[in-house]
């Protein structure tokens, strides 16, 4: 017997209520919603909303040596003058964070992904990696 998706941590029912809310928000703006895991609880909450902010105020909000879920929607314009709005959960897990905190935000993201319908998911190691030049090369692949 083979296990393949162990959900580690519980995802707060209102946290997956404020996605799926956050995906069809009319803002034409970028935005995001921090998550994280509570270790005493073993409960995914989400920790912050942001509104019209960038990549690098974003990873300002994040803390350097802790992981994170972000829920980030940009604007994307396409090659041929089309916008889209993009919804991907980006999963920063830091170097040098304690094996055990690791462990819970890796074993939670799957579930994570599958309550939130995310199609778009990206690991960062550095809240460093988050600019301008990171986003586009993920969206190049979403023509």
């Amino acid at each position: 017997m083979f296990i393949t998706d162990i959900n580690v941590c519980d995802i707060d029912p209102s946290a997956i209520d404020k996605i799926k809310k956050f995906r069809f928000r009319k803002a034409k703006n970028t935005g995001a919603l921090i998550l994280k895991i509570v270790p005493e609880e073993l409960k995914c909450v989400i920790e912050q909303e942001l509104d019209d902010t960038s990549l690098a105020e974003l990873a300002n909000e994040l803390p350097d040596s802790f992981p994170r879920y972000v829920v980030f929607s940009t604007v994307h314009t396409h090659p041929d003058g089309r916008i889209s709005y993009p919804l991907m959960l980006i999963y920063i897990s830091p170097a040098g964070t304690k094996p055990d905190l690791h462990m819970m935000y890796s074993g939670t993201k799957t579930e994570l992904v599958r309550l939130s319908g995310i199609t778009k998911v990206f690991e960062v190691r550095s809240t460093e990696e988050l600019d301008d030049e990171w986003l586009e090369e993920k969206m190049a692949f979403f023509k």
